[in-house]
């Protein structure tokens, strides 16, 4: 058990002090906790369920029998640096993307068409490996319901550095604040940053909870927000947006 300070860990730093379960190994009891990873795109409420994060012990990387295994805490970063030296493409997309595998398989993270998906093989869950086939996955989307202990990825050589430049150009106009990323999903055919700034909502602020002045679907933290004024930023947003445009925006973010 760990104590965790929310406002201090999550990325867009709102929680409180929350007890946390380390897995240190592969148990079947953790699949009723809810699993924070590095708390890059989650908002935690005042009264969480319960918590658990894998341990030091999942954060590896190594070729094996012809594939890429990836340890579920494996941080982004640590991804990139391996990709580069090794030669590995698909992992690019790494650049500026902040989290840990297991959370970004589970959501099936990525920037436009450019998803973790695309050179996934395999996941290793509590019930052994699960194969990409026997997953529904989408955009910003899988059914994922087990722990993502480990995940499985083919080996295509020819690591691009112009499309990391791409990525780099592409998170240009994120904000500096403190942010749990993409606020809702990009509707059908459409940019849910295009009608959040249609219906007047850049910049738009309750108490120090907003949408940012750079990035309409930024939910950002200026200062203190709490994780009520968050709330009903994101309710107003949406009761806005379904009434100018007829669309349920539908949350990117992970509230607990």
């Amino acid at each position: 058990m760990k104590k965790i300070d929310f406002s201090r860990y999550s990325s867009i730093k709102i929680g409180s002090v929350v007890d946390v379960e380390m897995i240190e190994e592969i148990d079947e009891v953790f699949e009723r906790y809810a699993i924070i990873g590095g708390a890059n795109n989650i908002l935690i409420s005042n009264n969480p369920p319960k918590l658990a994060k894998l341990s030091k012990n999942f954060d590896h990387i190594m070729i094996k029998d012809g594939f890429l295994h990836i340890g579920g805490a494996t941080p982004s970063g640590k991804i990139l640096s391996f990709a580069k030296k090794n030669d590995i493409s698909g992992f690019e997309l790494m650049q500026k993307l902040p989290g840990t595998v297991g959370g970004m398989v589970k959501m099936n993270a990525g920037l436009k068409e450019h998803e973790i998906f695309n050179s996934l093989v395999a996941i290793k869950s509590s019930k052994g490996y699960i194969e990409k086939k026997d997953i529904n996955y989408g955009y910003r989307y899988t059914d994922i319901s087990n722990i993502v202990y480990e995940a499985v990825f083919e080996i295509k050589k020819g690591f691009s550095y112009p499309l990391l430049e791409y990525f780099e150009k592409l998170r240009a106009n994120q904000p500096k604040e403190p942010s749990a990323g993409s606020c809702f999903k990009n509707p059908k055919n459409d940019f849910a940053g295009r009608v959040l700034d249609e219906c007047k909502l850049k910049g738009y602020k309750i108490g120090d909870a907003g949408f940012s002045e750079k990035h309409a679907n930024f939910l950002v933290n200026y200062g203190s927000a709490s994780f009520d004024d968050t709330m009903s930023l994101i309710e107003l947003a949406k009761k806005r947006v379904f009434e100018r445009f007829g669309i349920e925006l539908e949350l990117e973010i992970v509230v607990l």
